[in-house]
């Protein structure tokens, strides 16, 4: 579970399952992509959430 540490800039402490995760996502979503810009296209309309350890 992600945690977040509040101080002067806000930092999101991960666990290796939760960049497991990301990383399994960014997988999904980029395997058909043909290019850079197409890649950032997809990702700029993608929402990728991690749960946050309360």
């Amino acid at each position: 579970m992600a945690r977040i540490i509040e101080g002067e800039r806000r930092i999101i402490k991960m666990s290796v399952d939760d960049i497991i995760s990301i990383v399994r996502e960014y997988q999904n979503l980029c395997k058909k992509t043909c290019c850079y810009e197409h890649t950032r296209e997809i990702l700029s309309k993608a929402n990728i959430y991690i749960p946050e350890d309360i």
